[in-house]
């Protein structure tokens, strides 16, 4: 039992060996067997390279190469891609912005018009004003003249009456000094209605034109106030579009910041907190002739544009102390995400590239830390506002010292392969109030919002 059990083992043992070389005779003919030789001053050695050999190192080398040609075709898509979006980011920003500068020009001009329309309303009304104080200062005279005309006319028919008695009485009589007194009153009576005649058709005539002029500049103020109606129109329907354009524009700012893990209403408070100087003279306020309903309607209106612009203005601020850049600039490729990963949390994303790339700094802020630290290696941390920080670790060399300030963008350290490393690569970080978060959260948001 002993031997048979021995024999079996013996076997067992040969089995893979019997296999290799049966590999190794079908093989002879596309690969047959090759020897290195190695010659020293005293001694020659060689090195057999059998097909099966020969075989995994072949499939070895096309396996490499096909992983070299794979991956630099995902480096070169991926730079294209980025490329690509980050071009078409910025066209969108620019008509956006272009779009709200016209906007914010045909409001400017709608304004002026307006401003324009009003000052014509009021020069209109004035010279209505005037023409209706003329027209009643005629009328008044004409009242008094027609009021004195009656009296005359009184007065002259009896002078009429007495004159006709006196003539009678003249013929029967015989002429004497006090009728002939009489008849020369009669006389200039006769002349002064007639003055008191013409003036009043001149009045009458005076008046006629007044009328007239009073018509037509009461036609003139109603097509001025049409036209005041029709640009404050407009000028309400720009002041709509540029109210709903920036409302739009804050949506994704606001979502930049919660994905980020950031409470946007905190955010904008320390930012104005930062920014609250005040000052100037002091105006008084202007008043429409439209009535104040209207007024306080487009003040409102033009009061949450400015609320919003603000905002939008604020955020932007923000956006600018962010870390939002990307460390790299050259070619690289994602070797390892953020999360989960060998059972440990893994605080970062991994970047890999050749030892020597360049690491740019991602925002502006002040290096806390430069030097070696741990699995870290050689690590440089960067604190922002915002109670943002950045760290940048496995660097072959640093470039900044601690307390230097750094503005984004700017080169400082080269890429490595220090401390717990596999190989040459960027370990980034991005902490918030000392809490890591996913660093592709900060560059989509830079993507989507630049």
């Amino acid at each position: 039992m002993p031997r048979l059990k021995r024999a079996r083992l013996a076997g067992g043992y040969d089995l893979p060996k019997r296999l290799t070389n049966r590999l190794n005779a079908s093989l002879e003919n596309w690969l047959p067997e090759k020897r290195l030789f190695l010659r020293s001053d005293s001694t020659t050695r060689f090195i057999r390279l059998r097909p099966v050999t020969q075989l995994v190192a072949i499939g070895g080398i096309t396996l490499m190469f096909s992983w070299t040609m794979i991956a630099s075709s995902i480096l070169v898509i991926d730079a294209v891609s980025a490329g690509s979006t980050r071009d078409e980011a910025m066209r969108s920003q620019s008509a956006f912005e272009a779009r709200l500068d016209q906007l914010s020009a045909e409001r400017d001009a709608r304004a002026a018009e307006a401003l324009a329309a009003q000052n014509r309303f009021s020069v209109a009304l004035d010279q209505v004003s005037q023409m209706q104080s003329q027209l009643l200062s005629t009328e008044e005279r004409r009242r008094e003249l027609e009021t004195g005309l009656g009296v005359v006319q009184s007065t002259l028919r009896n002078a009429i009456s007495e004159r006709d008695n006196a003539r009678v009485a003249a013929r029967d009589l015989g002429a004497d000094p006090e009728q002939l007194a009489n008849a020369s009153r009669n006389e200039e009576f006769s002349v002064a209605l007639d003055i008191l005649s013409g003036e009043l058709k001149q009045a009458a005539t005076e008046r006629s034109e007044a009328q007239k002029d009073a018509e037509e500049s009461r036609l003139a103020v109603e097509q001025l106030q049409q036209e005041r109606d029709a640009i404050i129109a407009r000028n309400d329907e720009i002041l709509s579009e540029v109210e709903s354009a920036v409302a739009i524009s804050t949506k994704p700012l606001d979502d930049v910041f919660r994905s980020v893990g950031m409470n946007p209403d905190t955010v904008l408070e320390k930012i104005r907190s930062g920014y609250a100087g005040q000052g100037g003279p002091l105006t008084p306020l202007s008043r429409s002739s439209r009535g104040d309903a209207a007024l306080s309607e487009r003040e409102v209106k033009a009061r949450q544009i400015m609320v919003t612009l603000d905002q939008v203005n604020t955020y932007r601020i923000a956006m600018e102390k962010l870390p939002l850049a990307m460390p790299v600039k050259s070619s690289f490729r994602y070797s390892s995400g953020f999360g989960r990963r060998w059972g440990r949390a893994h605080e970062g994303i991994d970047m890999a590239a050749p030892v020597g790339t360049p690491v740019h700094v991602t925002g502006d802020g002040v290096v806390t830390f430069a030097g070696r630290q741990g699995a870290y290696g050689n690590l440089i941390k960067i604190e922002h506002e915002l109670g943002t920080e950045t760290r940048y670790a496995h660097l072959s060399r640093i470039r900044v010292k601690v307390g230097e300030r750094v503005s984004q963008g700017d080169l400082i350290g080269d890429m490595g392969n220090t401390g717990r490393s596999t190989g040459p690569h960027l370990h980034y970080e991005v902490r918030v109030n000392g809490r890591a978060v996913d660093p592709m959260s900060f560059i989509k948001a830079a993507e989507n919002v630049f």
